[in-house]
């Protein structure tokens, strides 16, 4: 995420990812999320009564909240939707880290 200097423009992709989330279908709620000694929430996806929820903790700093929609849509098919090239850029580096990762944990 080093291309993504300043809280403005943290802020900013997190609204472009979550209106793409929402046009794919997924509802985002921004919640202020309950936590309680030794146990730490940071929302993501989820599924509860037939809808496809994604959560984001609006209590969260906007890099995190950028990290819970990178996650959440790393895997969805977004090739329809319009994304300015800075958010292509950041979910293909996504994809690579996460497929680096996979790559070392069967290593």
């Amino acid at each position: 995420m080093g291309e993504l200097r300043g809280g403005a423009r943290i802020s900013s992709m997190v609204d472009e990812l979550a209106d793409a989330a929402e046009r794919i279908g997924l509802k985002v709620r921004r919640e202020r999320l309950l936590r309680e000694i030794g146990y730490r929430a940071r929302g993501g996806a989820c599924r509860l009564r037939e809808k496809d929820l994604l959560i984001i903790d609006s209590a969260q700093p906007p890099a995190e909240q950028l990290e819970v929609l990178l996650e959440a849509l790393r895997t969805r098919d977004l090739e329809s939707l319009y994304l300015s090239p800075a958010a292509r850029r950041l979910l293909q580096n996504q994809s690579a880290q996460t497929s680096q990762a996979a790559q070392v944990d069967r290593g």
